[in-house]
């Protein structure tokens, strides 16, 4: 503690306290308390003896007793042992360094969860970084809280990844789903945390977090755990549907804030008669999320002075000695006092290198000029004409050359455009640099022998062409390249006229570049002005520290300087780099009378002038500090007087001015001996400010602004005061608003822009009747500000650096200056802080980054950042919404050093900043969120239902064909069994191939005709009774890879009458993970048997596998590879159809183990089903490339072929990803005209294909033979996966209408299928229409209702249907709650009854509610007999134009999303996907992305396909592209390597199996951010 300046000395410590303390240390000396726990005992005991140790809350001290002066005297002291150990002391004026510290110690410092970072990314990697952020503030309170809360797993002990969170819930922090987004105001709490905190005492009273649980939602303060205990086993759904989900909205309700219903409320208000509303349900359909405006606050202060006057400066005195123009002051000295020093150029090391006189000057200038006009042509006509623009690029060390330059084209009668030396092709700013030049139709650059040697080069040697830069030719203007001219050729010494003397560039806001206009008469004006301004007499001396080229660097060290015979001594950048004190030892050496300065050269000199003692200052008679405009500039001065005062220098020498580029030189402060009044500081109100009203603070000492004034208005000018919003009219008197000038000495417009021109240069300001003020037109200056006390100009920012956020400004600068004021130097690269705002969500939201110090630690950035949120949050009550830290020297820089904000800003929004530690705060900066969703009071089943007949909609219901009119059910008898239908055909039919494997080189690995696949079944069937000694009914689980064996296996199950359950085997690199899945389906299937391979047998029982599992406790394992050819006596036959034929187990993607059981007549009915929607036939060939363990990809694979009699060819996934073409090539090869395959193998083919559809004409596949392609899923159809699949192997001949959906889930593996079929077929009208694609509105989708709305339209939604259902299947889409009927295009749930439901979950404990709730619903009102069999996915039917093969109208189902996975937040229910495609569309580097929730923190998943330090780029965009789209706020950004994301094998994200991933710690994550 005793480094952060807190003198423990401030009260004798009792000696109970100093025992405990030396108690303390000896633990810790010893190893048995942590460093953290030592600083948190330790600040504990000493809280109530210091006051103010940073962060420890006052109320922890003695009933804060402590009188006041005490107070002041623990706080002052620190002050002082501080400059002795830190460089950096005299840089803040005092009040602002005292406001940050004293806002510092007043908050409690909020615990802020630390970004967890991996090493390998960590810039310099300290131990400390895993640690969450110093716990030595906690208070009491939150200890005693935070402990009883046991933990499973490592998370305490690992980082920061849970702790946050019991952090946040202690806060009570307004997280995205709360209510309403509490802004913290200085010491206020969010008005949740009592109900969290005492939430949180109660889960801990009888709760252990366990990890799967989901925490309490601490956004309401109810604690719901009891609904969230997951199974045992993962045999069920997690969460009962229809209740646990306590936040489930109106059925297709209009939200409460919607538009229309608030005019309705308008108008009922109006009325004054509360009639009742009509049922929102039917006949409002129209709505918008409406976003909060924020409303004035009543007791904004506002301006009440009077009306401000035009206030007119001095008149300027031309004497009548003085010169007509600049250019015949030039000549005059040139002639009279040729050998007058006028310029002194310095090196970097400080020495002289060259002094040009006054005569030199001309003489060189009018060889220039001779050599510009007379000796460049092309095709022999001049190439310049007077009035020409000319580019000048010379560096800044080179100041004698400019000078020349420039008068040199004065003298030609030419146009200077002085621009930045570009040093490299992509240089910040450079190209909007080239736009000027083109608009400016310069086609010539002057530049020296030296500067022209290291500009970048084209390979002919020539000078490269910039990005976005006219074409242009050099010329290299050193004397040995110029002609002298003829004694007799003088050039016309221009008289003062409105001609267009030189053009100055300046940089907008938004990075634009415009040129400034100067004509001679301003240029003259200027000169007079500042030499009667300044006092400016021959023969002095001035050192200028500037940029000569632009801005006072060139009115006072270029132009005013010639104009008074003056010598300057020009201190490059370079120099004052090397040695920060040069230009005061110039000063001294040279005797100068005045000196040009920004403040931060009076900064970096006071770091450095420690031990030099022969400085005198004495001479200086005016020390103009050129940004005296600027809020930190009033430290550096005051700081520079403290200093040097000592040393000769006299404070009424410091003279700050105040200019722009459209105005130049618009106030300057001047001493007392040329008539200046004393100067004078303000010390304003920020809140007063940020509202544009001056108030001087009185009762907040904490959030004050303090300006000095910038001297008087210019000799011959008038000011005054406009509102900066709309028509310049006058401000009051105690009012912000931007500075105009009415002057001879402004600039005249930007080059060829005459709109913005006319807004700027010929502004006319009225009184507020209206009444203009003057005949003149004024100049806006862009600076804002106020005219104070003896006339004196005040600027409190520019308009450049306004953020209005909500209702109020804020200026960049005075942000900065906060910033700053935070320990500046120990942390902060030379104080370089970049300040802007972005627009998110429609409002400007606050972006600081700073450049750290190369030595700093993880611990010391992330401290720093929450620091300098807190003083910023204190002083400005404004929130930061992206604080971001990048590298030393890593931001883009202006020409002289300093940043280029604009430049800054397009790398932050673009994703190229780079930054190495980055702390996101959208949950305190977005206040303008919609209203959460309120819920309204239901709308009963029967009014429904009412309601669609009154509004003329049809229920919601569809089904397939009929299946008693297609085929004889004798057929259907005699198909019953399936293993009847194997004997039959190997009887029949004994030759007829069934299936063929190929493994990744194409080639058949094995083949089973009928009779071969009957024989293997039987071989099965005699182990399994012989040597499993198995009955009638026992459950075999079936471990094979995908192939014949498995097909095999199954049917010896069915032969002896046994219940087969297909497992996935382990994966034998992988088996810690894959291994208990196979150990927890055997288990939960009670599974009396395993049958397998030998290589399979062999691993489950392996010394790996024990690490895994506990191998004692499998049941009997039998391998099948060489069992005896034995017949078993009799084939078992079972009594009813309704008997149980398989179990299909299958991990949902919310990560619940589910399995279903199916009856055999299921199964038959299944098979039939999918034969006639897809007609398969002994004579057809199918090809499958699917996982063959559960769903439709088992029936596909196991089921069908028998059933049917058709060929299947087998191609298994996993031979993909050794082979990608495999499936597409056996396709090709077997002519097949019906294929399968999954999302996960449309997307290898996509990916790995892309560039390899050429090799694979060459080598013959052809795709023309494809009818149809069906995606087997169980989620909403992937419309641009199939999009490019289709449009990628076109070129092999795939027909455009070939790939088409399906939609099947636990409860009924196949709902639709898309047979597309073209040709005869389709004349026989067996076939339907194509699938259909329609655009909802996602906002709508949101409160669970379906608008559709045109293709493109923002926030448009494309949603394909999800294929034809299926004959004997029958759909309907109920209300999620009242399990009412829903109408056409409404959304709710799909139900299904069909005769191959699968007849009931097969669990552990025999749930019967979950059964009966998901397996035998019926219908709360209308058809209430039928038992339907509810999915568990959102979705709805349409009634399309089209029709169907019996000339129905078609009606087509559009599948939305899973149940299980929406995410419940502010009301409103979210589909995973949708935020996960903005996500992935954000950055180019994400390449797949998940999202989940956690305590209703919404947390974002990205794989980085990039290198590692890109990553941090990504948390901004992530963050700010969920909230454009989607109004939610980002709770945690997480970023990971890719491949982190689990897939299942249909290539479904596994998001609960993230979820639990990230909590554990096991993801090793690039970048964990915690928005806060």
């Amino acid at each position: 503690m005793a480094d952060r300046g807190c003198p423990l000395e401030a009260a004798p410590l009792p000696a109970e306290v100093l025992e405990s303390l030396a108690e303390l240390e000896l633990e810790l000396s010893e190893g048995d308390i942590t460093q953290k726990g030592y600083e948190k005992k330790r600040a504990k005991l000493l809280a109530r003896y210091i006051p103010l140790i940073q962060g420890v809350d006052p109320c922890l001290q003695t009933e804060n007793r402590i009188p006041g002066p005490l107070l002041t005297a623990a706080t002052s002291k620190p002050q002082k042992s501080r400059a002795t150990n830190s460089r950096d002391e005299r840089f803040r004026s005092d009040v602002h360094t005292e406001a940050v510290q004293a806002a510092l110690a007043k908050y409690k410092e909020r615990k802020m969860p630390m970004p967890s970072k991996r090493r390998s990314v960590l810039v310099h990697s300290s131990v400390e970084t895993y640690t969450p952020p110093d716990t030595s503030s906690a208070s009491e309170d939150e200890g005693s809280l935070r402990r009883p809360v046991r933990l499973t797993s490592t998370l305490l002990q690992s980082h920061s990844s849970i702790e946050p969170w019991l952090d946040r819930v202690i806060q009570g922090s307004s997280t995205s789903s709360s209510a309403s987004s509490t802004s913290s105001h200085p010491g206020g709490r969010p008005a949740a945390a009592p109900s969290a905190t005492t939430a949180l005492a109660g889960l801990t009273a009888h709760a252990h977090i366990d990890l799967h649980s989901a925490p309490p939602d601490v956004t309401t303060g109810l604690v719901e755990h009891a609904h969230y205990e997951r199974p045992q086993v993962a045999s069920v759904r997690g969460v009962p549907r229809g209740h646990g989900r306590n936040v489930l909205e109106t059925a297709d309700g209009v939200p409460v804030n919607s538009r229309v219903s608030s005019k309705i409320q308008q108008l009922l208000n109006t009325l004054k008669r509360p009639k009742r509303p009509p049922l929102k349900e039917f006949f409002v359909d129209d709505f918008e999320e409406l976003l909060e405006v924020q409303q004035p606050d009543p007791n904004q202060p506002k301006p009440e002075g009077g009306q401000m006057a035009v206030l007119k400066g001095e008149p300027l005195s031309v004497g009548t000695s003085g010169p007509p123009s600049l250019l015949a002051a030039l000549q005059l000295w040139a002639t009279t006092q040729p050998k007058a020093p006028c310029l002194t150029a310095l090196d970097t090391a400080g020495k002289a290198t060259c002094t040009l006189t006054y005569g030199k000057l001309w003489s060189r200038s009018l060889k220039l000029a001779y050599t510009l006009l007379n000796k460049l042509t092309s095709k022999n006509e001049p190439l310049l004409k007077p009035g020409d623009r000319v580019a000048l690029v010379f560096p800044n060390s080179d100041p004698v050359m400019f000078m020349v330059a420039f008068y040199g084209c004065l003298l030609a009668e030419l146009v200077p455009v002085p621009i930045e030396v570009p040093l490299t092709r992509k240089d910040a700013g450079s190209q909007q640099v080239g736009f000027l030049l083109g608009s400016c139709g310069v086609t010539l650059a002057l530049t020296t022998d030296a500067c022209q040697k290291g500009l970048p080069k084209a390979p002919t040697g020539e000078v490269a062409t910039f990005k976005g830069w006219p074409p242009l030719a050099w010329l290299v203007i050193d004397g040995k390249h110029l002609t002298k001219p003829p004694k007799d050729w003088y050039p016309l010494v221009q008289d003062t006229g409105p001609g267009t003397a030189y053009i100055e560039y300046k940089t907008s806001k938004e990075g634009s570049t415009v040129g400034v206009t100067v004509s001679h008469s301003s240029l003259l004006a200027q000169c007079q002005a500042l030499t009667q301004a300044c006092g400016y007499t021959e023969a002095e001396t001035l050192t200028n520290v500037l940029d000569f080229k632009r801005d006072a660097g060139l009115w006072h060290g270029v132009l005013t300087s010639v104009m008074n015979r003056m010598h300057v001594v020009s201190i490059p950048y370079a120099l004052m780099k090397v040695n920060p004190l040069s230009w005061i030892q110039k000063v001294c050496s040279y005797k100068a009378r005045a000196a040009l300065v920004k403040s931060r050269d009076m900064h970096w000199s006071l770091l450095a002038q420690r031990g030099q003692r022969d400085v005198c200052l004495s001479s200086l008679r005016m020390l103009i500090v050129a940004d005296g405009a600027n809020p930190w500039s009033i430290s550096s001065c005051d700081a520079f007087l403290n200093v040097f005062q000592s040393r000769g220098l006299r404070p009424e020498v410091i003279c700050p001015c105040a200019s722009s580029p459209e105005a130049l030189t618009v106030a300057i402060r001047r001493p007392p001996d040329l008539g200046g009044p004393p100067p004078r500081k303000a010390v304003l109100s920020m809140n007063g400010l940020s509202y544009g009203v001056i108030r001087v603070d009185t009762e907040e000492k904490l959030s004050v602004l303090t300006v000095q004034d910038v001297g008087q208005v210019m000799p011959g000018a008038s000011v005054c005061v406009v509102k900066v919003d709309g028509a310049p009219y006058l401000c009051k008197t105690d009012e912000i608003g931007e500075i105009c000038v009415n002057s001879f000495a402004t600039g005249t417009a930007y080059y060829g822009l005459l709109g913005i021109t006319k807004n700027i240069f010929e502004t006319v300001p009225a009184t507020a009747d209206g009444v203009p003020v003057s005949d003149q037109p004024f100049t806006r200056t862009g600076l804002l500000g106020f005219i104070g006390p003896d006339n004196l100009v005040f600027v409190v920012g520019k308009l450049d650096g306004l953020m209005v956020v909500g209702v109020r400004r804020h200026n960049a600068d005075d942000i900065v200056a906060t910033a700053l004021a935070v320990e500046p130097m120990k942390f902060v690269y030379r104080g370089r802080i970049a300040v802007f705002s972005v627009t998110v969500l429609h409002d400007d939201r606050i972006v600081l980054v700073a450049e750290q110090r190369p030595d700093a630690s993880e611990e010391d950035s992330f401290q720093w950042m929450s620091r300098v949120l807190q003083a910023i949050d204190s002083i400005h009550q404004v929130g930061v919404y992206c604080l971001a830290l990048v590298p030393a020297n890593t931001l883009p820089k202006a020409p002289l050093g300093g940043i280029h904000i604009s430049e800054t800003k397009q790398r932050f929004l673009e994703g190229t900043l780079h930054p190495c530690n980055v702390l996101m705060c959208p949950h305190t900066c977005v206040t303008n969120l919609p209203k959460p969703r309120q819920k309204q009071p239901e709308v009963g089943p029967a009014s429904m239902i009412v309601g669609n007949l009154v509004a003329g909609k049809r229920i919601a219901q569809a089904s397939g064909r009929e299946l008693a009119h297609l085929e004889d059910s004798d057929q259907a008898r005699k198909f019953l069994f399936l293993a009847d239908v194997l004997q039959w055909r190997a009887h029949t039919t004994p030759d007829h191939p069934l299936f063929l494997l190929l493994n990744a080189k194409g080639t058949v690995t094995s083949t089973a005709t009928c009779i071969q696949l009957h024989k293997r079944a039987e071989r099965v069937a005699a182990a399994l009774m012989e040597k499993g000694r198995l009955d009638a009914g026992d459950h075999v689980a079936l471990v094979y890879p995908p192939g014949v064996d498995l097909i095999a296996a199954f049917y010896g199950c069915l032969y002896c009458g046994c219940v087969p359950v297909t497992v996935r085997p382990p994966h034998p690199q992988n088996l810690g993970t894959t291994l208990p899945t196979v150990k927890m389906i055997v288990e939960v299937s009670k599974s009396a048997c395993v049958l397998s391979t030998q290589a399979i047998t062999r691993l489950l029982k392996s010394k790996e596998a024990a690490a895994a599992v506990d191998v004692r406790t499998w049941p009997t394992i039998l391998d099948t590879d060489d069992i005896p050819k034995k017949k078993v006596a009799s084939i078992f036959r079972p009594p009813s159809p309704d008997v149980l034929a398989y179990l299909d187990f299958s991990v949902s993607t919310t990560g619940i183990l589910a399995g279903v059981k199916m009856s055999h007549a299921a199964t038959s009915a299944l098979c039939r089903s999918i034969k006639l929607q897809c007609e398969l036939y002994p004579s057809r060939q199918i090809a499958i490339c699917l996982d063959p363990y559960c769903g439709l990809g088992f029936a596909l694979w196991c089921l069908c072929s028998v059933y049917s009699g058709h060929q299947s060819v087998l191609v298994p996934p996993l031979e993909l990803e050794s082979n990608v073409s495999l499936w597409l090539s056996a396709v090709s090869q077997y002519k097949a005209r019906v294929t399968f395959c999954s999302y996960s193998v449309m997307e290898m083919c996509t990916k790995g294909l892309g560039a390899q559809t050429g090799a694979l004409r060459m080598k013959g596949v052809n795709l023309s033979c494809v009818r149809t392609c069906m995606v087997v899923a169980e989620e909403r159809p992937r419309i641009s996966l199939t999009q490019s699949f289709s449009k990628l192997f076109k070129d092999l001949g795939l027909p455009a209408r070939a790939v088409s959906t399906t939609f099947g889930c636990r409860v009924n593996v196949a709902i639709c299928l898309q047979p597309n079929r073209l040709g005869k077929l389709a004349e026989q009208g067996t076939t339907g229409p194509d699938p259909t694609t329609v655009y909802v509105d996602m906002r709508a989708l949101r409160h669970d209702r379906v608008r559709l709305v045109e293709r493109g339209s923002p926030h448009s939604l494309p949603l394909m249907e999800s294929g034809k259902i299926l004959p004997g299947v029958k759909v309907i889409i109920a209300h999620t709650e009242t399990k009412g009927p829903l109408g056409d295009s409404h959304l709710g749930e799909i139900w299904v009854s069909s005769p191959h439901n699968a007849t009931g979950y097969y669990t552990v404990y025999g749930e019967e509610t979950l059964h009966a709730d998901h397996f035998s619903a019926r219908l709360s009102f209308g058809d209430t007999q039928t038992i339907w069999a509810r999915t568990g996915y959102l979705g709805f039917l349409r009634r399309t134009e089209l029709t169907d093969a019996s000339g129905e109208r078609h009606d087509a189902l559009y599948v939305v999303g899973s149940l299980d996975e929406t995410l419940e937040l502010r009301g409103m229910r979210y589909h995973p996907i949708d935020i996960e495609t903005s996500v992935i569309r954000a950055h180019r580097s994400i390449a797949e992305c998940a999202v989940f929730t956690w305590t209703n923190l919404l947390v974002v998943v990205v794989e980085l396909d990039g290198l590692e330090q890109d990553a941090l780029d990504l948390v901004a965009l992530v963050t700010n592209v969920v909230l454009e789209e989607h109004y939610l706020v980002v709770g945690v950004v997480v970023i990971v390597d890719p491949g982190v994301i689990p897939i299942n094998s249909r290539g479904e994200k596994q998001r609960m199996h993230l979820r639990d991933g990230f909590l554990a710690d096991q993801l090793d994550p690039i970048y964990v951010a915690y928005n806060m």
